[in-house]
C-alpha cells in the first residue's frame, strides 16, 4: 500500500456528505486543510497512508471501501452505450469509469431506465404482433434506425423486384457466360469499365470483404471469401453498372424516408439483382420445378451456395410464372434475427419465427445437415420448414467460425410438391410451435421462453406446471 497510489476522491467525498460533514470539519477532524481536502475530492492529489489510517479510526472506515470495485458497472454501462440506438455516443473506457465512480447512483439509474426501456420494446412489439395476428394494424413498433426502416419495408412486401428480374435476363441473354460465370463477369468488367478484379490476403485487408478503388480502377476481395461469395460480389458491381435504372427505378418505388436509408436499400436491392444475375428467374424456376425444389441439387446446378439458392427460392414471385410462395429468415447463435423474407412477404402474424422449439435453433448442433419439420402452429396451420446452418468467412486460427443459420419454409399445403414433403411426415417430425412465448398460449411447453401477455401468470404455491411460468 506504501508504494501505491490512491485516488478516490469522489468516494471520500460520499463519506463526507454521509456523515453531513462540511469539507472543513472533515479537514478538521483529519488534521489537514480544507483546500488539500478539496483537492483530494476532485482527484486532484492522493490519499497518503496516513490520511487512509487516520480516515479509518476517525470516521470508523473500512479502507476496503475506497478500492475500485466499479468493474461489474462499467462493464454494465458499456453494455447499454452498445445498443445501437446509443452507438454513436459510446464514450471511452476512462469516461465510463469516471461515471461509475464519481456518480454510482446516477449510473444505476441509467442501467434501470435502460432496462425499462427494453423491456417496454419488448412489450410494444408483442403487442403489436398480437394485434397484427388480429387483423389490425398498428405503428406502435415503428422502426428507430435507418437499417431498421429498410428491414421493416423488405420484410412486408413480396421478396420480387420485376425491373431487376427483366434487366437481369436481358443482360444474361446478351453475356457470352460459357460454363464460367465468374470469368465472364470478370471479363465484363474489364471490357466495359477498365475494372480490375483482385483478390487481396487477410493481412492486406483484414477488416473489409471487398472494397472499390475509383481511382485505379481495381475491386480488391478478401481470400476470407468462399469461391461463391466472391462470385456474388461480383455481380453485385456489376449490377450496379449494368442494372443500374433498374435498380433506381425499384428504389424510388419504395420511398425510403432519407438519404442513409435509399444507400441501405439499394446495397440491398444490389444483392438481389446479383442473385438474378447467378440465377436467371426463367431458368432458376423451370430447375426448381423440376428438381422439386430441392436445394442441394440447385445450388450445384448453378454452382452456387446453399444460402444463395434458398434465398432464390424465396423470390419466386412473377406474376403468371411463380414458384412456391417460400419465406426464409436467418439467425445467428445468439438468436439474432438477420433478415426475412418471402415471396408473398414475410408471415410475421402467423409464423412468427420466435419459437425456440423451431429447428433453425437445433440446427446448430448439427452443422452441415438439413433438418426437415411439419410445423403445427396454434390456430392449426401448418408449415413444412427446412433448416440448416451456414458457415460465414474464412476463420483465422485464433478467430471463432461465424455461424448463422437459415429456415426456408411453406405452408404444408404445398409440402407435396417438394423433395422435403416425405420426410415431413416423418414420425417425431411434427413440432408444435408457436409466433413466439409471449404470444403463445401452450400448456405445459418445456421450450418456454417468456409468460404470455394474453394470461395471468399462475402463482400456485401447492402446484407447479412444467413450464418455467405457469399461467391461468
Amino acid at each position: 500500500m506504501a508504494d501505491r497510489k490512491i485516488f478516490a476522491g469522489p468516494k471520500v467525498r460520499r463519506i463526507r456528505l454521509g456523515l453531513e460533514l462540511t469539507q472543513a470539519a472533515m479537514a478538521e477532524g483529519l488534521e489537514i486543510s480544507p483546500s488539500y481536502l478539496n483537492l483530494i475530492e476532485r482527484n486532484q492529489r492522493p490519499l497518503t497512508v496516513q490520511l487512509l489510517l487516520r480516515l479509518a479510526s476517525t470516521y470508523k472506515i473500512d479502507l476496503e471501501a475506497l478500492q475500485s470495485d466499479d468493474g461489474a458497472l462499467v462493464g454494465e454501462l458499456r453494455n447499454v452505450f452498445r445498443d445501437p440506438l446509443l452507438a454513436g455516443e459510446l464514450p471511452g473506457d476512462q469516461e465510463l469509469v469516471e461515471m461509475a465512480d464519481a456518480a454510482p447512483n446516477t449510473a444505476g439509474g441509467i442501467l434501470k431506465l435502460y432496462r425499462a426501456y427494453r423491456e417496454q420494446a419488448a412489450r410494444l412489439s408483442d403487442l403489436a404482433e398480437l394485434l397484427a395476428r388480429e387483423g389490425h394494424e398498428t405503428g406502435m413498433a415503428a422502426t428507430r434506425l435507418p437499417a431498421d426502416e429498410v428491414r421493416d419495408r423488405f420484410e412486408h412486401r413480396p421478396n420480387f423486384f420485376a425491373r431487376i428480374e427483366d434487366a437481369a435476363e436481358a443482360f444474361v441473354a446478351e453475356l457470352s457466360t460459357g460454363d464460367d460465370l465468374v470469368t465472364s463477369l470478370q471479363e465484363w468488367l474489364k471490357t466495359r469499365h477498365g475494372i480490375v478484379v483482385r483478390s487481396l490476403p487477410v493481412h492486406v485487408m483484414p477488416d473489409l470483404k471487398r472494397r472499390y478503388d475509383r481511382h485505379s480502377l481495381r475491386l480488391f476481395l478478401s481470400e476470407r471469401l468462399s469461391a461463391h461469395d466472391r462470385l456474388r460480389e461480383i455481380a453485385m458491381e456489376v449490377s450496379l453498372l449494368a442494372l443500374g435504372e433498374a435498380v433506381a427505378a425499384e428504389l424510388e418505388d419504395l420511398s425510403f424516408s432519407s438519404g442513409e436509408v435509399k444507400r441501405i436499400a439499394r446495397f440491398e436491392l444490389a444483392r438481389y439483382a446479383a442473385h438474378a444475375l447467378m440465377m436467371p428467374y426463367s431458368a432458376f424456376l423451370s430447375a426448381a420445378q423440376r428438381a422439386r425444389y430441392d436445394i442441394d441439387v440447385l445450388r450445384a446446378r448453378f454452382d452456387v451456395s446453399f444460402e444463395q439458392a434458398a434465398n432464390r427460392l424465396a423470390t419466386l414471385a412473377r406474376p403468371c410464372a411463380s414458384g412456391l410462395p417460400f419465406f426464409l429468415f436467418e439467425i445467428d447463435n445468439a438468436g439474432n434475427r438477420l433478415r426475412r423474407a418471402g415471396a408473398q412477404g414475410y408471415p410475421h402474424a402467423k409464423f412468427g419465427g420466435l419459437c425456440p422449439k423451431l429447428g433453425v435453433h437445433a440446427a446448430f448442433a448439427q452443422p452441415g445437415q438439413i433438418l426437415v419439420d411439419r410445423v403445427e402452429m396454434p390456430d392449426g396451420s401448418g408449415y413444412l420448414t427446412v433448416c440448416r446452418t451456414l458457415e460465414g468467412p474464412q476463420a483465422g486460427f485464433n478467430e471463432r467460425v461465424r455461424r448463422t443459420a437459415i429456415l426456408i419454409g411453406c405452408d404444408f399445403e404445398a409440402a407435396r410438391d417438394t423433395v422435403y414433403g416425405e420426410a415431413a411426415n416423418r414420425p417425431g417430425a411434427n413440432v408444435l410451435a408457436g409466433t413466439a412465448c409471449r404470444l403463445c398460449e401452450r400448456r405445459g411447453c418445456l421450450s418456454r421462453a417468456e409468460p404470455p401477455v394474453t394470461r395471468p401468470l399462475g402463482l400456485d404455491e401447492m402446484a407447479t406446471g412444467l413450464s418455467a411460468f405457469d399461467f391461468r
